[in-house]
């Protein structure tokens, strides 16, 4: 056996309220890995109404990994949230027209971070906030309603708001070490067969598999 079939929308049978994400998304700066799913009981099929301020014009990506699990309600927001904090206003005059045009902001003038990315094998709780350009490391935590407002170390847990480590999964060598094995990009049938080492915490085992097939 191959596990659930990753171009299922629903690989859980009778199960509605789990969506693999990639299936559904039609946005093309939304990338999504296989086996990531959106748990939600309220049309789980619609991901894309979390990713808020996503306008094609600015050109950011929000890019998530493979084997992920996102909670209902876990929110992305994008580049095109911001406005222009050089001046004395905040305001965005330029979106209405009728002559206010005339102070669209140029290129450089709105704060850009760049893509926002989530690794492989990353669990964003109930609920959680992930903001513009946010790099989420592989393996790691997110807490329910955490508003994550920096990078997030590999196999790292952190929460609140703004959400803080709380602590690293493992040792720094061993998280090197899973780094370097990347089982999520295992071919299918070798994860299958592995999956007793890929969820337990004996890394000597699981660094085994790949010789061992």
């Amino acid at each position: 056996m191959n596990g659930p079939d990753p171009n299922n929308k629903h690989p859980m049978d009778g199960f509605p309220q789990v969506c693999f994400i990639r299936n559904t998304v039609t946005n093309p700066d939304i990338i999504v890995g296989d086996y990531t799913y959106y748990d939600d009981p309220e049309d789980s099929e619609n991901f894309e109404r979390n990713v808020l301020y996503h306008f094609p014009f600015i050109g950011d990506k929000l890019v998530i990994g493979k084997f992920c699990a996102l909670a209902r309600g876990v929110r992305f927001i994008m580049n095109g949230a911001n406005h222009k904090l050089s001046g004395i206003s905040t305001y965005p005059f330029q979106i209405f027209g009728n002559g206010w045009e005339e102070v669209m902001p140029v290129a450089g003038e709105l704060p850009y971070k760049g893509d926002t990315v989530v690794g492989n094998d990353v669990w964003i709780g109930y609920e959680a906030l992930i903001m513009p350009g946010v790099k989420i490391g592989n393996g790691a935590i997110v807490s329910s309603r955490s508003v994550v407002t920096a990078d997030v170390p590999p196999y790292t847990i952190v929460g609140g708001n703004p959400a803080k480590p709380v602590k690293a999964r493992f040792e720094p060598d061993v998280i090197k070490r899973l780094e370097a094995l990347a089982w999520w990009d295992w071919p299918i049938e070798t994860i299958t067969r592995n999956l007793r080492h890929i969820v337990s915490a004996d890394v000597d085992a699981l660094s085994n598999c790949t010789t061992d097939d």
